[in-house]
């Protein structure tokens, strides 16, 4: 009996084996894919330290290969020697449906690193509630989705030839004692020291958990070159870290607890029960003549990449150049979003109050009443009818209910005014289209209050597939100066042509309304960053971003009597500062509004987000804990590690907004004016 256990044991690590040869091909290939440097020439250490403790990382899932088949094959067999006989057919179907399940892991990390430039992280929880037709649209079209699905076939072929191939190599032969006692005892230490090479192998070769492999851990050599860094984790390891780092722990805590984690953002002030009392501020007097429109212009991707000098000759960004270059127009170009995407930046920068991933505008919560804090309400409070344009539908982010309870007097969805043959993108009206029309219903307004305006456009997004050539684009004009490789390469050309064809579009919207209305406020900005630069056609020195050209987003503001010194000279800032920015430019001294950051027309020694943090000099992203040089160069910046600067700041941000959700009240009508 036992010397079936015996020889099933062996069966089932070799099939074990398996699992961290297919994870280390992976590895192999997405550094292929994806790397700056595609062999090791010169680094075989660094790519050595790489693997090997890829390796054993990655034993915390794949050791349960050996688990399955230790339980649910060589114990039973060992009992039933009928079983034992199909012992090796169970391994082959245990052992393809995890390998399957590793093929969908790693194509899931090649397209969310495509899109995201990073393995898995907490993005992928922003997008549990998105459309899914949406999901399936860039899946099949930008990603080549039926590809990926055909490969299961040659894949699953593969392995099954290669399980098949290692089950087959000869075992070792079961050690018969002469003494029955002493066999039992062999047999005994073989069925312990079998449990215990389960728990070395799930720990990393190690029995003591605390000792287990994890990211802090990394070789210094590894994880010092981020893209390498992120090869370390095996898929499952990637995806297992992202779905277990909670949305907010700000949900769990009472008010004692959230006080104590406010105080760096509400110093010693008494929060009793309503903290936002404590972010109230008095505007010092208007710079500029209260403008009779205020455009707040939000573009999907409006990267700041596409303004740094290193790739100023792609002129992708051409028309908003001219206006930076306007008088009276004035750019920041290490601007940090508040949201690392599209809808925590677009529900940020409108409610006053960070996101933080806690998806406020699902919340019902925030579909009855107006959060104090918001843009549109404070404006509203200094006379100015509120409205909202968006490419999209209303129902994305449940946009219908969120918007007008943050204070939108009128929300206009592109596809309802634009009309139904407008032509559309999955996400949106053509921003051409969009813009167009929007200015043309804003020219025949007649309103005798002042307005805001937010537009939002939405075609600078994935899968690229607007005939960009019919606006305009034409690479070869545009940017002569390129390789002729990217020139070439369609796919490439999809994306540039969609960034050129946003900026031209947004910037021709405002053409039109300074030459309707010459006094405006212009703010424009992205919602976040996007993966513009095609790298590996050595447009720089590297091939990868660097942190500022992953994270910052565009930032410029208009009117004709704006000047430098009217913003104190700010060489940084963030979507949060806009808000409080437009009040002190335009109100009058004394009026109360509620902010939780400085206007740039103060100094700014550094910006915080729950993501991010911005010094004049550095970026540091909190979820990798890392941090580097705001520098625009083609060379790659060394990473420093540890580099959490302002978290108390980060987490008094977060605990706010875990505050107001667990206090709806502090939403409703009544309490809006006892606090401005």
């Amino acid at each position: 009996m036992f010397e079936l256990f015996w020889q099933g044991m062996q069966q089932d690590f070799k099939l074990m084996l398996v699992a961290p040869l297919v994870c280390a091909i992976f590895r192999l290939v997405f550094i292929w894919i994806y790397g700056p440097k595609k062999t090791p020439k010169g680094e075989w250490r660094k790519w050595f330290e790489c693997f090997r403790y890829g390796f054993w990382w990655g034993l915390d899932f794949n050791a349960y290969v050996f688990l399955y088949a230790m339980v649910l094959v060589s114990l039973p067999g060992a009992f039933i020697p009928v079983y034992y006989e199909l012992g090796d057919t169970v391994r082959l179907v245990g052992g393809g449906i995890y390998l399957a399940v590793l093929y969908t892991a790693f194509m899931g990390k090649l397209i969310f690193y495509y899109h995201f430039h990073d393995t898995f992280n907490a993005t992928l929880k922003l997008g549990r509630k998105a459309d899914k037709k949406n999901f399936m649209d860039i899946f099949f079209r930008q990603n080549h989705g039926i590809w990926i699905l055909l490969g299961y076939i040659p894949y699953l072929f593969i392995s099954d030839k290669v399980i098949t191939a290692l089950l087959s190599l000869p075992s070792l032969a079961y050690i018969k004692l002469d003494s029955v006692i002493l066999q039992y005892g062999f047999n005994t230490l073989v069925f312990i020291g079998t449990l215990v090479f389960f728990y070395w192998l799930r720990y990393g070769g190690t029995l003591n958990h605390r000792h287990k492999p994890e990211w802090d851990d990394v070789p210094p050599l590894v994880k010092n070159d981020l893209f390498m860094g992120k090869a370390t984790m095996d898929d499952l390891i990637a995806l297992e870290l992202a779905l277990k780092q909670p949305v907010s722990e700000a949900l769990k805590h009472d008010d004692e607890e959230a006080a104590a984690i406010m105080q760096p953002l509400l110093g010693k002030k008494i929060i009793h029960e309503n903290p936002l009392e404590c972010l109230k501020h008095q505007a010092k007097g208007a710079l500029i003549t209260k403008p009779k429109h205020i455009f707040f212009l939000l573009g999907e991707s409006h990267a700041q990449v596409g303004f740094d000098a290193l790739y100023k000759n792609m002129h992708l960004m051409s028309a908003s150049e001219e206006f930076r270059r306007q008088s009276g127009t004035i750019a920041i170009n290490s601007f940090l979003p508040g949201g690392m995407r599209s809808r925590p930046s677009l529900v940020s920068i409108t409610s006053g109050i960070y996101d933080a991933d806690m998806e406020l505008n699902e919340n019902k919560n925030f579909w009855y009443g107006n959060i104090p804090t918001s843009l549109p309400l404070q404006l509203k409070k200094l006379g100015y009818r509120t409205e909202f344009w968006y490419g999209g539908a209303l129902n994305h982010g449940c946009m219908e209910h969120f918007a007008p309870a943050i204070g939108f007097d009128v929300c206009h969805p592109g596809p309802e005014f634009c009309g139904n043959d407008a032509p559309q993108t999955w996400l949106g009206v053509y921003d051409h289209v969009f813009l167009a029309k929007a200015a043309e219903l804003i020219k025949s307004q007649a309103a005798a209050e002042p307005v805001f305006h937010l537009l939002y456009t939405t075609s600078n997004h994935g899968p690229y597939e607007m005939p960009f050539a019919d606006f305009g684009f034409d690479i070869d004009k545009i940017m002569p100066e390129m390789p002729l490789e990217l020139r070439r390469d369609k796919k490439v050309w999809r994306q540039l042509g969609a960034a050129w064809y946003a900026d031209q579009s947004l910037m021709k919207f405002v053409k039109a309304m300074q030459a309707e209305y010459p006094d405006s406020l212009f703010i424009v900005t992205g919602d976040h960053s996007a993966g513009l630069i095609p790298y590996k056609y050595g447009l720089a020195g590297r091939k990868e971003p660097s942190l500022r050209e992953e994270v910052l987003t565009s930032f410029a503001m208009h009117h004709p009597e704006l000047t430098v010194a009217m913003l104190a000279n700010n060489t940084i800032g963030g979507h949060m500062n806009i808000m409080p920015t437009i009040i002190e430019l335009i109100a009058p001294k004394g009026f109360e509004y509620l902010s939780l950051v400085p206007a740039l027309t103060e100094p700014i020694d550094h910006v915080v987000t729950p993501y991010c943090w911005l010094s004049k000099d550095e970026l540091g992203y909190y979820h990798n804990h890392i941090a580097q040089s705001l520098a625009v160069t083609s060379e790659m910046l060394p990473i420093r590690q540890a580099a959490d600067r302002f978290k108390a700041e980060r987490d008094a941000y977060v605990e706010l907004t875990g505050w107001i959700i667990r206090h709806p009240e502090l939403l409703d009508d009544a309490g809006i004016g006892k606090l401005i």
